[in-house]
């Protein structure tokens, strides 16, 4: 789904006031359980770009331990530069994880008091077994996401020490010391790919129930 943002939603969004952002939005016909799947498709995409990021990094560290003359100085840049656009592509994917949360927070609270204004009991009975069975999807996606979002700061925090080894050791013998670090910082980047697959295949099934 690809949503049309007005000047007016978007005012609201930055304001922080939620309740009055998805009114806006409903007004116009776009209900809490659209901005959800928006979001958690959002929340893919900025794991599948983290992907190529943390790969881009990796493949940067590699050619640095593998350095066999030239200009240290630019390989320190180019690592730094690698180690910057890693952190970035963490914010967002943590950023688009809370926004998900967010927007599912209210959708849930919503359903739940909407259960009360019910007249007829099997329409009830039926709404209220939908809405438990999304939030156990729900609960699933989450914690594929936050399992995902955990294993960026351990990759994130080897880079930048061996990204500020470099910058004030710029020698030979810094290129040796780094060396050492490439398989732990290869073993963590696995990991975090893995789950990172692990959360974009939740995403897809989350999203598939939820347009059934």
């Amino acid at each position: 789904m690809k949503l049309l943002a007005s000047a007016f939603v978007a005012m609201l969004a930055l304001s922080g006031c939620q309740s009055a952002y998805y009114a806006a939005w409903e007004k116009v016909g776009v209900e809490k359980r659209d901005i959800l799947v928006d979001r958690v498709e959002n929340a893919k995409e900025s794991q599948e770009d983290a992907q190529e990021q943390f790969n881009s990094a990796l493949e940067a560290f590699s050619a640095a331990v593998a350095f066999d003359g030239g200009e240290l100085e630019d390989v320190y840049n180019r690592l730094n530069r690698q180690y910057e656009d890693s952190v970035a592509a963490s914010e967002e994917v943590s950023s688009r994880i809370d926004k998900v949360e967010s927007v599912a927070e209210a959708l849930f609270d919503e359903w739940s008091e909407e259960l009360e204004k019910y007249e007829n009991a099997s329409l009830k009975r039926d709404s209220a077994a939908k809405l438990r069975e999304t939030k156990r999807r729900y609960a699933s996606l989450m914690t594929a996401m936050r399992k995902a979002e955990s294993k960026m700061p351990p990759v994130l925090s080897a880079l930048q020490d061996n990204v500020l080894y470099l910058k004030h050791n710029l020698n030979a013998s810094a290129i040796g010391a780094l060396q050492g670090e490439l398989s732990t910082i290869e073993n963590n980047v696995a990991q975090l790919i893995r789950q990172m697959n692990s959360a974009i295949a939740e995403s897809d099934a989350f999203i598939s129930s939820m347009k059934n």
